[in-house]
């Protein structure tokens, strides 16, 4: 509801509108219960800079994870050809042209020590604006509101239709808004269980009932949270079940960017600008038209000052830039400023803060601000504090690269018995047995030689492969598998005493790879 018209103190200004509205998320509000009732935010549609990011942000990252299971990536006959999938069952991590194996998990803690400290620095930075404009609670609460104001309409209509009582229209809308909502929710649990198996595979065995019970569960659990998350508690989660608003407290700093009313050039308010100006009274760029609460999805009112529930998504700028511009005043009467910024601004308009704010302190006669009133400077975000985060970020970035290219994708692994340790042979010789594991790491088939290295006496006998003694043996090893052998190693008796040192060596000729493991032969005596 619009209550009355605000003037323009500016020449030639525009009228606007002044909206009825009130923060629902105020810490001006004293004495409210602790457990008290939700009450329902209608944000009323913004137009602007910020809000076409919050767009293409959202068209990006939906994209992103609705459309990535279905991308297509050729590794050859024997591996899977999507693009991103976590092979449970093969216990495999495809990322294109990336293989992750369980024993290269340090990959994926390395990523997430990344993706922690690229958190760091974007708040430090930035302050919320991961809250702001990436968070997928935000993304997919954008989405619903979006579904919201396209079926029942903006602001005012909801409000209307809301507050009206059951009709056969009532009903329509919003039986097709809570159908659309649940639509995307289930299209997002799909889209979760897609990255675990092959998807078109899967999206057949889902539709014809054949999938697993833990799909359909999947989907379930997904469903439902999605549609309760985004749709129906939508801000709450932010406030009350998010840890992130406490946390990012520790991560800004004086220097740290995040929406700020600037009230040293706001205030004093007025609705009457050209009546107090002609009165002599002082008058503020603010002409209290709530326009900046109307489209807050938090329902704060940020000229309040900062506050835990704001999430920095910066519609309150869009919507005030407009009214600036219909008042014919210069935008940034809400903008993204530092602490340290802005408390310079507020001593020059408060005289040190001995005088309350005079907007004629930051303003020259003939328009403008004048030179002592700071503007964001880019500069300020390459400080101590960004710059170590970027440091750690950026090194243990470099360092995942560097194992990466440096891997071996040929490995072997071996047991030695414990009981017996070793078998002395009719002729007296000394035998060892041991388990070897070959893991081939690649989607090929590949001949791997196996041979000895130290003890040059000794000969081994492999199960299964030769019952012929010898010191280098061929073993065909399968794509992406572990070929285990049994391997006996045997020494003559006036060459076996006491525990002697050796290796096994594994090596690809073909591709000039190479892994050893170096092992022990035990057999009676004293060696020292």
């Amino acid at each position: 509801m619009r209550l009355y018209t605000a003037e323009s103190a500016a020449p030639g200004g525009a009228a606007v509108e002044r909206i009825d509205v009130k923060a629902v998320h105020s810490p001006g509000e004293g004495g409210r219960p602790l457990y008290e009732k939700r009450r329902k935010i209608f944000p009323k549609r913004a137009e602007g800079r910020f809000r076409t990011l919050k767009w293409l942000i959202m068209l990006v990252t939906l994209g992103v994870y609705y459309l990535t299971p279905w991308i297509r990536w050729d590794r050859g006959p024997f591996a899977p050809d999507q693009a991103v999938l976590i092979d449970l069952a093969g216990r495999r991590f495809y990322f294109f042209f990336i293989e992750i194996w369980p024993q290269e998990f340090f990959f994926v803690a390395g990523l997430l020590v990344m993706a922690g400290f690229g958190l760091f620095l974007l708040t430090s930075a930035v302050g919320r604006a991961w809250c702001g404009y990436t968070c997928p609670q935000t993304v997919w609460v954008d989405l619903f509101l979006a579904v919201e104001r396209f079926v029942e309409g903006d602001r005012n209509a909801r409000m209307k239709l809301d507050a009206a009582p059951w009709t056969f229209d009532k009903i329509t809308r919003r039986v097709v808004k809570h159908a659309v909502w649940i639509a995307i929710a289930v299209a997002t649990g799909g889209a979760w269980i897609f990255y675990f198996a092959d998807a078109p595979s899967l999206a057949f065995d889902f539709v014809t009932g054949q999938a697993a019970y833990v799909a359909y569960s999947t989907v379930a659990v997904l469903t439902a949270t999605t549609y309760v998350l985004g749709g129906l508690m939508r801000e709450q989660v932010c406030i009350y079940m998010c840890p992130w608003p406490r946390i990012q407290g520790a991560m800004l700093d004086e220097h740290s960017l995040v929406v700020t009313y600037n009230d040293w050039r706001g205030e004093p308010r007025s609705r009457h600008a050209k009546k107090a100006a002609a009165a002599g009274q002082p008058v503020g760029d603010c002409v209290d038209c709530n326009a900046c609460v109307a489209v807050c999805p938090m329902g704060i009112d940020i000229r309040d000052g900062q506050q835990m529930a704001c999430i920095t998504c910066a519609l309150c700028i869009d919507a005030c830039d407009a009214v600036m511009g219909k008042t014919g005043r210069e935008r940034g009467l809400i903008a993204y400023a530092t602490l340290d910024e802005y408390e310079a601004n507020m001593a020059l308009a408060t005289a040190g803060g001995t005088m309350p704010i005079d907007p004629v302190r930051v303003r020259r006669p003939e328009g403008g601000f004048t030179d002592g009133v700071r503007h964001f400077d880019w500069k300020i975000l390459l400080r101590p504090r960004t710059l170590l985060y970027m440091g750690v970020w950026t090194a243990v970035g470099i360092g995942l690269v560097a194992a990466l290219l440096g891997r071996d994708r040929l490995e072997i692994n071996v047991l030695h018995d414990r009981n017996p340790q070793f078998v002395m042979e009719s002729d007296g010789s000394i035998r060892n047995g041991y388990t070897i594991r070959l893991l081939n790491m690649i989607p090929e088939p590949r001949t791997i030689m196996l041979s000895l290295d130290g003890m040059p006496e000794a000969t081994m006998k492999i199960i299964g492969i030769s019952d012929v003694p010898g010191r280098i043996f061929a073993i065909e090893v399968q794509p992406d598998r572990a070929t285990a052998l049994k391997v006996y190693v045997t020494l003559p008796p006036d060459a076996a005493k006491g525990e002697t040192a050796f290796r096994f060596l594994a090596e690809d000729r073909a591709s000039h790879e190479s892994n050893s493991y170096s092992a022990n032969f035990f057999a009676p005596g004293d060696n020292r």
